[in-house]
């Protein structure tokens, strides 16, 4: 079974996308795992509201990385659009949500 682990930072708008994207890949039978496992896909809901949350939403890109080198490693929320170029350094592909 594919599996996929989810990280969100920031407001409340973030845990409700992060939720329904759990739902989506549940629906198609993937085993949500903690963020700290390893998994196939890592999706990490940024945020950007402070020099705190960019210093996060990195940690977490790298960590994704080293969990699991070969893994798909989504970046979506407000760092992902803020500071795209940053993120391409960190990841292996990025999704932005527009608003």
């Amino acid at each position: 079974m594919r599996k996929v682990a989810f990280h969100t930072l920031g407001c409340k708008v973030n845990q409700y996308e992060t939720e329904a994207m759990e739902e989506l890949f549940e629906n198609r039978d993937y085993k949500i795992v903690r963020d700290g496992e390893k998994a196939d896909i890592y999706i990490i809901n940024t945020c950007t509201v402070t020099n705190f949350g960019d210093r996060k939403s990195r940690q977490f890109i790298r960590r994704a990385k080293k969990l699991n080198p070969n893994s798909i490693i989504a970046v979506v929320g407000c760092y992902s659009q803020i500071s795209p170029d940053e993120v391409e350094k960190n990841r292996r592909s990025r999704c932005n949500n527009r608003h």
